[in-house]
């Protein structure tokens, strides 16, 4: 592609999508429209990724001597799961990832089962720091197709404000 010819990048007008933080009041709730099979391929690959190799989520034997009735799914990819089926509803596109606290991993996961998610609204303030920011906080549950809960925890995101847009 020669010069004359490439895309005008400067001039090339950018459309903000996402959340800003007026689209959230305290107490609202979102249940998060899919959710994710996860099995021990997936498990497998993640963990050896991140060289996370503890035996409890690589092991048939190990797992089943530990109690389990087969290798769990690594509890991280679990986690890193549910926060993906949420980002649509809660940050895509919005602003930084501020955090995770009070993670708890409640009920193990097993390949097949379904991860879903369900997310509330605890607070919303603007940001001291950072005009035309503000900063939304949730906590979102994670439940596996029998709605038991498999993991929950605090999420922070800081967002723009409506005027920002």
């Amino acid at each position: 592609m020669s010069a004359s010819t490439a895309p005008d990048f400067v001039s090339f007008p950018v459309r903000r999508r996402g959340s800003y933080l007026e689209k959230f009041k305290i107490g609202q709730e979102f249940d998060h429209h899919w959710g994710r099979t996860l099995d021990t391929g997936d498990s497998t690959l993640f963990s050896t990724s991140l060289a996370y190799f503890l035996p409890l989520y690589l092991n048939d034997e190990y797992a089943r001597h530990e109690g389990h009735p087969s290798r769990p799914i690594n509890p991280f990819l679990v986690l890193c799961t549910v926060v993906g089926v949420s980002v649509e509803d809660l940050s895509e596109s919005a602003g930084p990832f501020l955090g995770i606290e009070e993670c708890e991993f409640i009920t193990p996961v097993y390949a097949g089962d379904t991860v879903r998610a369900r997310s509330v609204v605890l607070d919303t303030r603007l940001s001291a720091s950072r005009p035309g920011r503000g900063i939304v906080t949730w906590r979102t549950t994670g439940f596996n197709q029998n709605d038991k809960v498999v993991v929950t925890y605090i999420r922070k995101n800081l967002l723009v404000t409506k005027e920002e847009l």
